[in-house]
């Protein structure tokens, strides 16, 4: 049973600490305010030690603990096993890895699709997992379910755990009846969302490494090469001067050297600008706008989020909503502010009778191919136009990704293609310039 370590005041104001276990973190709250206790904060301990096959505690032996609460310790010492020991050490350093949710995620999917229901399939999935620290986490999530709490619930108290969309295509998927299908479409996203991380990371990272290894040679070559040559070339009396592009760059990082507290300055004024500017709710909202006009990659999120949207659409119209239910329930897995702004118009519009795909329709975000699409299918049959507007999105999205995967390379090539010829110019030129021994005739005075 989860642990968690609570601080609440009392009628009279006394503040009081305390550590109880708890079936979750809800009923954990409802017996603090049955005692006459407001609670300030509660923070779940990591889950350690083996799962003990005994009868698990109930609500009266919390109760039982919450009679002594005046008392801010209690005292839990007790003879610990070598094995509980390590386990206790793991629980506190092991975190929950995108792989563990990834295999819960299929896992869960899987025992759903041969008819589990959620209280027995997480009491199965709980005796294969390995990780403590996610181990506790589903033990959690159960005792919500066996309190008869949706998952997603006990989900959101996770977010550093749970990604906001994944929590939202579980809350979609319960509150439409079709948690089977949110979990088929929870399992793609999460290794659609791996495998675009992989591919990334194959172009980014070696070039992004490159590209630091030349600004450092571009640097320590100015620094300690440049002046080296100017030495030569005095010491021999040649009047031959180094590149201009070299003596200017060398001035510039002198003066950065001398004066590095005001270009430093200057770059923390504009970080913290931008991220207060993005804290307020304009700045957000053109922040995400700009998420989807952006260079290279705004399609491809713009076309990621609407296929979300469309999807869950789907998945509650097959199960009976009205398009304005479908609509309300499905916008939870959409946290861009712009596409949110769209939804809201879109029922708005609903309200007062006129076309809920409008609104797209003008924002001039979707391609015109798919708004034409939900047109026809309000005319026809929505439900079966849907399912091959989201088979055509994903063919969509596999193009712009392979688009992406071909321009990507070109434009990181550019940026240390330009890199490398600053440098050359730079650093190089002068190597190469002592190298062939020019400055030597004029240090002869030929």
């Amino acid at each position: 049973m989860p642990t968690y370590m609570y601080k609440a005041v009392t009628s009279s104001g006394l503040i009081v600490r305390n550590k109880v276990e708890a079936p979750s973190r809800q009923k954990l709250i409802r017996i603090l305010k049955d005692n006459d206790l407001m609670p300030i904060s509660i923070e779940q301990k990591s889950y350690s030690g083996k799962k003990k096959k005994t009868v698990k505690k109930n609500v009266k032996d919390v109760e039982e603990i919450m009679s002594n609460v005046n008392t801010t310790q209690i005292n839990t010492k007790k003879t610990s096993t070598t094995i509980e020991k390590i386990n206790m050490y793991l629980s506190k350093t092991e975190k929950v890895t995108p792989r563990d949710l990834v295999i819960f995620t299929q896992n869960f999917y899987l025992l759903k699709k041969a008819n589990f229901n959620n209280i027995h399939a997480l009491k199965t999935i709980l005796e294969s997992t390995e990780n403590y620290t996610f181990k506790g986490v589903l033990e959690d999530i159960l005792a919500g379910v066996e309190a008869g709490e949706n998952m997603y619930t006990t989900m959101e108290y996770y977010s550093d755990i749970f990604p906001f969309i994944y929590i939202n295509m579980i809350k979609v998927g319960e509150l439409s009846g079709s948690l089977t299908n949110s979990l088929e479409q929870a399992v793609k996203y999460l290794d659609s969302s791996e495998a675009l991380n992989k591919k990334l990371k194959s172009i980014l990272i070696p070039n992004i490494v490159q590209f630091a290894l030349l600004i450092i040679m571009l640097i320590v070559g100015t620094i300690v090469a440049i002046p080296a040559i100017q030495n030569v070339y005095e010491e021999m009396g040649s009047t031959d001067q180094l590149p201009a592009i070299t003596l200017w760059f060398q001035g510039v990082l002198n003066n950065l050297v001398k004066y590095w507290y005001i270009p430093l300055s200057i770059i923390l004024v504009i970080i913290a600008t931008v991220v207060f500017y993005i804290n307020t709710p304009k700045g957000k909202y053109n922040f995400h706008y700009f998420k989807y006009k952006m260079p290279i990659f705004g399609q491809l999120i713009f076309a990621l989020d609407f296929s979300r949207l469309m999807k869950a659409m789907l998945l509650n119209l097959e199960n009976g909503m009205r398009i304005q239910e479908a609509i309300e329930v499905s916008k939870n897995v959409i946290e861009n502010y712009v596409m949110l702004s769209i939804i809201e118009t879109s029922l708005n519009n609903i309200l007062i009778g006129d076309s809920w795909i409008e609104p797209f329709e003008k924002s001039g975000l979707p391609k015109p191919m798919v708004t034409e699409m939900l047109n026809i299918g309000m005319q026809t049959n929505l439900s079966e136009m849907m399912k091959k507007l989201v088979d055509y999105m994903e063919i969509d999205i596999d193009n712009i990704i392979e688009k992406i995967m071909k321009t990507l390379p070109e434009v990181v090539y550019l940026i240390v293609g330009c890199v490398l010829i600053f440098f050359v110019l730079v650093v190089l030129a002068p190597c190469i310039q002592v190298y062939m021994g020019g400055f030597l005739f004029s240090a002869a005075g030929v």
